[in-house]
């Protein structure tokens, strides 16, 4: 993409701001005074799944963290960060795992071929494989194995989020966290809420 083709985002801020400050003159005077998001939304860095885009929402309402496949890694400092001042600074109490269907990240842990550094990452998705191996290999069609394979990687993020400090801690200071299950489907635009598709119960997820 050549410098041309990147100056339109700018012009088209320009045109966004101009559009909120006619719906709005104190727009920016308020959202500068600080957040209160609503939430905290794990998403994959996947340029096509846009967490504000696909669920409408404003500036400030969502504390969105995202990289490869939505992964919920006891090592990974940058998301325990992240969810930890969440949680105990801006008091967000619902958290999002929220997944998708076609993830490239999900499909290369799957094929296990060699992709370099990457792979170190995509060894949380293949404990999740392995978790449910029998499952995975009774599924005959390769696509909907993939898909299932999404699910079941945002509901096991969500275990690891109930295995970190900060869940414990929370909890146990009378801070009860929901967490939510949720997948995008390019095919429809549409996200699904695991927790209802499968009836799983609130006490699981």
């Amino acid at each position: 993409m050549c410098a041309t083709d990147i100056n339109h985002y700018l012009e088209n801020n320009q045109n966004w701001v101009k559009t909120v400050l006619s719906q709005n003159e104190e727009y920016f005077d308020v959202l500068k005074e600080g957040q209160h998001p609503k939430a905290l939304l794990l998403g994959c860095s996947d340029s096509r799944v846009s967490p504000s885009m696909v669920l409408g929402s404003e500036l400030g309402e969502l504390f969105i963290h995202r990289n490869i496949a939505n992964v919920v890694s006891h090592t990974d400092l940058n998301f325990l960060s992240v969810m930890q001042f969440a949680v105990e600074n801006l008091g967000v109490r619902d958290i999002i795992v929220y997944g998708h269907y076609g993830c490239g990240g999900v499909k290369a842990a799957y094929e296990n071929n060699s992709n370099g550094l990457i792979d170190n990452w995509l060894a949380n998705i293949k404990d999740v494989i392995r978790h449910h191996k029998s499952e995975l290999n009774s599924i005959e069609d390769q696509n909907t194995r993939l898909n299932r394979l999404v699910e079941l990687n945002v509901l096991e993020q969500i275990e690891n989020i109930k295995q970190t400090s900060i869940y414990r801690q929370a909890i146990d200071s009378g801070n009860k966290l929901k967490l939510y299950a949720w997948v995008f489907d390019f095919n429809t635009g549409m996200v699904h809420d695991l927790k209802k598709k499968y009836n799983i119960k609130p006490s699981i997820v």
